[in-house]
Order: structure tokens, then sequence, then C-alpha cells
């Protein structure tokens, strides 16, 4: 651990004192040593002794709302009691959902979070899989249930999650008491960055997959190169085409749409404008396509501009970019995300110049995506807070991008030289899916090696550079936590 736990430091104060008392002269400084390991190794065989879910409910403000039980571990559904305010204490609190996959607490923990809800269900990241460690997972702060009551949407910002964070890992520490990684996938990766920034001394290392980095949120034209270089020349053209075709039947493909809201109970009261949402999910497809879809074969379903029917070309981009998407049942769940990408991480804004003349709206800000009671006002420095803190100050980072992601067109530049012990690698053709894994030739070993390494793996298993558990196809289902979702 990067610093010192204060109560070893107190204890051995504390055992020199007394020993100093009640030294005589037949006392030797072998039998003082033996004395405190035994006593030491006593006291951890009584920790040791306790079941798992007494220690973690004793805890104080953490309750159990559910254990369910998986073949190796023990998995825990909790509460924990945060402040609404880290900054006022005692100005209100709030149950936040958190997730305790326990191994043994001999072995190293990864804290997880996608920056979003929690799923409650048992599963792995990738870091967990490889260290064999336990795993921490938390649902960000105003993610329901996770959401103070009344709300006060002030209070979501990247400091006060961080903080969340903080006082989760210090609550878990006497318990977890190896080394710590923190990992996430797209906004959990920006949340582990984050985390990172504000409290540099918690974490031993942390990973953090596709995690956009919009540090001027009024420049995005290094989304549009992304674009015009992607993929193949033919597949972009016939993506632009389908497109584009969408919006020259906008009145046709809007009579299915509005089939299909009535159908399934759908409104746009948070939009405003059933016509803006038919085309924000549209201008969507392009950015879908590449998130998401593994371009070697989905290419070749693109449907022709020329011959689809309306009802195909409808089926193709609900399949790529999903029709729900922006109305008031499908951006419930993300009002959080598009809070904060209005206040404070931005958000891109490409221009598609193929749909110029048919877009009424062009591609929308995050205000248009969240009801107006709530105020927003955007923080134009914290996004470049964070990136600078990252250039200069960053160790044991490693930042892992997907080639065919429109999510890593702007990337985290993590601080150079060897005793920064950081870097990016990017998976070639890889989607917003991408792993260590992914990774190709050195890039492959030199990560899993250096998660293996910042967690404390003896060096001889490290240098083997492979995960030390095996893969189990429920716990690490790279799709388990996905939802049909065009955010990050």
């Amino acid at each position: 651990m990067r610093k010192t736990l204060r109560w070893v430091l107190s204890l051995t104060v504390l055992i020199g004192t007394v020993g100093l008392a009640e030294t005589t002269a037949t006392a030797s400084p072998d039998a003082d040593r033996g004395a405190t390991s035994a006593a030491e190794n006593a006291a951890a065989k009584e920790a040791a002794a306790k079941d798992i879910k007494d220690r973690l409910l004793a805890i104080k403000g953490m309750s159990l709302i559910e254990e369910k039980p998986y073949d190796g571990y023990r998995f825990f559904v909790l509460n924990y009691t945060q402040p609404v305010d880290h900054r006022h204490p005692s100005k209100g609190t709030f149950q936040q959902r958190i997730t305790v996959l326990h191994k043994d607490t001999a072995r190293p923990t990864v804290f997880s979070t996608s920056g979003y809800g929690l799923n409650t269900n048992p599963g792995r990241a990738e870091p967990t899989r490889i260290i064999d460690g336990n795993q921490v997972a938390m649902e960000y702060r105003f993610f329901t249930p996770s959401r103070p009551a009344p709300a006060d949407w002030s209070k979501l910002d990247i400091w006060q999650a961080a903080s969340d964070q903080h006082r989760i890992f210090k609550a878990l520490k006497p318990i977890y008491g190896k080394k710590w990684l923190s990992t996430g996938a797209s906004k959990g990766g920006m949340t582990a960055t984050y985390f990172e920034r504000f409290y540099p001394q918690d974490m031993d290392g942390v990973v953090a997959y596709v995690a956009p980095n919009d540090v001027n949120n009024r420049e995005d034209s290094a989304y549009d190169r992304f674009f015009e270089t992607v993929g193949t020349k033919e597949c972009r053209s016939k993506i632009e085409s389908a497109q584009r075709e969408a919006l020259v039947r906008r009145a046709p493909l809007k009579k299915l749409y509005a089939k299909y809201a009535a159908d399934n109970g759908r409104t746009f009261k948070i939009i405003r404008s059933f016509d803006k949402a038919f085309e924000a999910v549209v201008l969507d497809v392009n950015w879908g396509f590449w998130q998401y879809q593994d371009s070697a074969t989905a290419c070749g379903r693109v449907p022709d501009a020329k011959t689809v029917t309306d009802q195909e070309l409808f089926d193709w981009i609900d399949e790529v970019g999903g029709w729900n998407g922006y109305t008031d049942q499908g951006l419930e769940y993300y009002t959080p995300y598009y809070y904060q990408a209005g206040t404070q991480l931005g958000s891109p804004d490409i221009t598609q110049p193929w749909l110029a003349d048919l877009s009424r709206y062009g591609y929308q800000p995050p205000r248009n995506f969240v009801p107006h009671e709530i105020p927003m006002k955007f923080q134009k420095n914290a996004m470049k807070d964070v990136d600078r803190w990252v250039r200069n100050n960053s160790h044991r980072m490693l930042f892992v991008y997907g080639g065919n992601d429109p999510w890593g067109a702007e990337q985290f530049r993590p601080a150079r030289g060897a005793k920064h012990d950081s870097y990016v690698m990017t998976a070639p053709g890889a989607n917003h899916g991408a792993n260590v894994a992914a990774l190709v030739g050195d890039d492959k070993a030199k990560a899993t090696e250096r998660i293996l390494a910042w967690a404390g793996v003896p060096a001889a298993q490290a240098a083997a550079a492979k995960p030390l558990a095996p893969y189990d196809a429920k716990l690490d289902r790279k799709d388990r936590d996905r939802r049909n979702s065009l955010r990050p």
C-alpha cells in the first residue's frame, strides 16, 4: 500500500512504551519480539475466525440487503450510509448500494465502478480474474435507489462521488488489508480516474477501460477525424447512406416510430418533441454502430439504402441505436449521466456533414435530455483539472482503448517515464468492449504483468503474465452489464 496504516504505527508505539516500562534485567529483545508476534497472530486468528458477513455488518453504517450463493465466493448486496454532502456530513445522509464478492481476505481486492447503477448479481471485472481477488462494486450516487431524497442535484459531481468511494475503501480496508486496484469501463473508467485524482493514496493501481477524456467541451474535432478513417471506406459509406436514407424517409419512419411508442407506452415529455427524439436516434446510428457492432460481420448487414424497405430500415436502426433511447422511459435511468455530461463531463458534438442538409437540430446537448426543472450549469475547468493531474502526477495507471471505438477519440494521457509506471494501450479493431484480453503482442503481456505486480502478486507469478483465475462463463461474461446505450 502506498501509505502506512496509522493504527499499525500507533500499536508499535504503544508496544514499545509498555515494553520499556516492564523490561527486567533478564528480559531480551528476542523475547519481546516473540511476545509481540504471538499477540498479533492471536488477534489475526480471532478476526479470521469471525464470519465475513459478521465482519462486514460490524462496519458502522453497513446493512445487508441480501446474500447470494456462488461457488468459490460469498456475494453480498449491501447498503452503506453516506453523507449527501461530504463537505458538510451533518446535513443529511442516503443509502448507497455496494456489492462485495468475497474470496479471501488474504487476497488483493479490486474496486470496480460502472459510473451508473449496480448489477446485483455476482460478476467479475477483468482485473479481478487476473489477480484472483475479492471485488467491491459501488452504485454511483443519484442512480436509483442510491439517490438522496429530496435530491439536491448540486451534490452530484465527480468529487462527491470520489469521496463516496474513498469512505467505502476506508471502511473495508481493515478487513481486506492486501493491495487494492480500482477499475471500470467507459464512465466507470472515468470514475476510477477521478477517484485516483482526488484520493491518489488509496489505490495501488488503476485499470481504466475505454474512458473518454473530453478536456475542452467546445473542441470535438477529434471525433470527426475518427469517423473519417474508422474501418473501411466501403463500410463507412454504407452506414452514412442508410443513415441519410432514414432522414429522407422521415415521414414514413416517424409513423413506424409513433406506432412503436404507442405499442410500448413511450412518451416524450423530457425532450419535448417527438421529432427531436426521432432525429436524435437517427443521428446516433453512426456512433452506435462503431461503439458496439463487430465491424468484421456487421458491415455486411448494413441495409442497402436503395432497396431497403421502411420496416427493415426501422428495425436495423433499432438494433444499432435503439428507438427507446430518447423516450422518457429510456432517458429516466440516465438522468444522472446527462446531468453530469452537461455540468462537468462534457459530451461529443459531431458534425456528420453527409446529413447537414436534412438535419433540423444537429447533435443535441445534454440539457435536452434532463428534466427542465433540474438546473444545470457547465463547469469548464473540471475536466481540465483532471487531465492536467493525469498528465503530470499519475502513477500506476493503465488506460485501455478500442481502435474502432468512437469514445477513444479523446483519450487520457498519463505521465510518462518509468517512475510513473503508467500506460495507454489500444486493442486494434476492438470496439467499446475493449479489454486486456483484446490487446495484442507485447501489450497484452505487459498489461497483465503490471496488473499482477500492482496487486502484490509474487514476481514469478506476475512475470508469467497470465490471469490467476480460470475463466467462468457466468462471472466473466463481457456483456453482463451492458444496456442498449450509446452513452459512455
